[in-house]
């Protein structure tokens, strides 16, 4: 499934589509040109998946058949990451269901999560598929996140269920499955209407650190 875009008036949600949800070079292109129609029309974005999962993360099949353009390919899902952390308009992440790996990455990367309360995880596997996170995706995560959660989201590959995760702040509210997108819009209410420029600017500044560090080439890849 392509991703879509749906409106609840003059907020986009972007439906990321019903699978897995992997990042191929396909998605990404997709999902890019859908940015580009809420940047210019929309006042607030959700992004959303459907079904079992939020995203499971990079494309690993994708990989395993083009392991030459591995830098390349981790540098356009680092792009995506950066255009989501400064995106000039208020973002909520509405994780309906499993979020791994760069899958997770893009959910931290939106300025607020909203996550289904009975089922699904939010994680980083990466320590136990021994993969490293590279400069920029760590520097993402530690952006968003208490240090102990770092250290403890980052090292351990813990499964985080809603609930959970709410408690260490990887997401700031749970919802019932079906209440996460509505949910996600309402949160965005109270804060439409920001000066864009302004809007990005202002995150621009916060995040410029990570910014620089998702430009770096790729150390390393997280799934």
């Amino acid at each position: 499934m392509t991703p879509t875009l749906n409106w609840h008036e003059d907020v986009a949600v972007l439906m990321l589509g019903d699978d897995e949800n992997r990042l191929s070079p396909d998605f990404l292109d997709a999902v890019n040109a859908r940015l580009d129609e809420v940047e210019t029309s929309a006042r607030g974005l959700v992004t959303a998946g459907s079904g079992k999962f939020f995203s499971n993360g990079l494309d690993l099949e994708w990989l395993m058949a083009n392991p030459d353009r591995l830098d390349w390919y981790v540098d356009r899902v680092q792009q995506l990451f950066s255009r989501v952390l400064t995106f000039p308009l208020p973002t909520v992440a509405a994780v309906n269901g499993h979020s791994f790996g760069a899958g997770a990455m893009l959910a931290m990367a939106h300025d607020f999560r909203v996550m289904r309360a009975d089922r699904g995880y939010f994680c980083f596997p990466e320590v136990d598929i021994n993969i490293p996170f590279t400069v920029g995706m760590a520097a993402l995560i530690q952006a968003k996140t208490t240090p102990q959660t770092a250290i403890a989201a980052m090292s351990t590959g813990h499964r985080y269920p809603g609930p959970e995760a709410s408690e260490a702040g990887l997401v700031d509210a749970t919802a019932p499955e079906s209440e996460v997108i509505t949910a996600a819009v309402e949160r965005l209410r109270p804060i439409l209407g920001k000066d864009r420029k302004t809007l990005g600017a202002i995150k621009a500044t916060m995040f410029s650190s990570v910014t620089e560090a998702l430009r770096q080439s790729p150390e390393g890849e997280a799934g």
